[in-house]
């Protein structure tokens, strides 16, 4: 299978599994607050499904989907209208948005499968490949997914499927320096990853000044902003890895204030808001 057959299969997944865990709940927990401010986990997935179909005007009506963007971004408060859909989606009646959410991320699978390949869709960062699309649907959706698990004071069975996030992590290192007006270090990083089923997972030359070291799903809460670096199982060797926490962030728009330390470490069980920066 191809790149963009693999990632749209773990997309799939990914989302099932997400859907699995909403499906059932009553209409007092989809009101439950989330760990993100002002969200609720019906706002969590009226997000993902927004941000679907801007995806899906993104491939399909590119100049449509770019005076989207700058109608938004003229707005006395720039990047508002992200937060006003996804609580306008949330607000509607739960069988009906999470029929609709299955139904737009079909679509959007299909025009990401069916996309020119060397061709890139516009989006809030900068433009990305169909396979760059589908990562950061899939970053998107894992960790919105651990919003609402937080919610519930559910843990989640991790997968390797998490290797596409990993790789959109390590891909959007400088991004979280440029968004905040700093200038990325000239050298790379040396990450060693730990997947969930144990395999070693690396980017980066092995004589870099600067590794990153750790549990594959840490990394990634960590870039997505989901836990405090304090919290997490992760080796930073470097004047430049250890301050690069600071920064880290691997979702397109404006730097985000990250999370308070917890009483003890984020748990995961191992078995085996869109992509910041564009893969090589």
């Amino acid at each position: 299978m191809s790149l963009i057959n693999d990632l749209i299969e773990d997309l799939d997944a990914e989302s099932a599994a997400l859907e699995a865990v909403v499906s059932g709940l009553t209409d007092e927990q989809w009101e439950l607050d989330t760990p993100a401010a002002g969200w609720t986990i019906a706002t969590q997935i009226g997000h993902l499904l927004s941000s679907d179909q801007a995806a899906i005007l993104a491939a399909s009506a590119p100049d449509d989907f770019a005076e989207m963007v700058r109608d938004g971004l003229t707005r006395e408060n720039p990047w508002r209208f992200i937060d006003e859909a996804a609580i306008a989606e949330g607000q509607r009646p739960k069988t009906e948005l999470l029929a609709d959410w299955r139904t737009d991320r079909a679509r959007l699978a299909q025009l990401l499968l069916e996309y020119p390949e060397g061709t890139k869709l516009p989006w809030f960062g900068p433009p990305m490949s169909a396979p760059s699309m589908a990562s950061a649907r899939l970053m998107e959706t894992w960790a919105h997914g651990q919003d609402i698990l937080d919610a519930l004071g559910k843990t989640r069975t991790a997968t390797d499927r998490i290797r596409a996030v990993v790789h959109l992590v390590v891909r959007s290192r400088d991004f979280g320096y440029v968004v905040r007006g700093l200038t990325p270090p000239a050298a790379p990083f040396r990450y060693e990853i730990t997947a969930p089923s144990g395999e070693l997972w690396t980017w980066g030359p092995e004589d870099a000044a600067d590794i990153v070291r750790g549990d594959a799903v840490d990394l990634c809460l960590l870039a997505t902003q989901r836990r405090n670096i304090a919290d997490l199982n992760l080796t930073l060797l470097g004047d430049e890895a250890r301050r690069w926490p600071e920064v880290a962030q691997c979702f397109a728009g404006q730097p985000g204030a990250g999370r308070a330390p917890q009483d003890g470490p984020a748990q995961s069980t191992s078995t085996s808001n869109s992509a910041a920066q564009e893969d090589e």
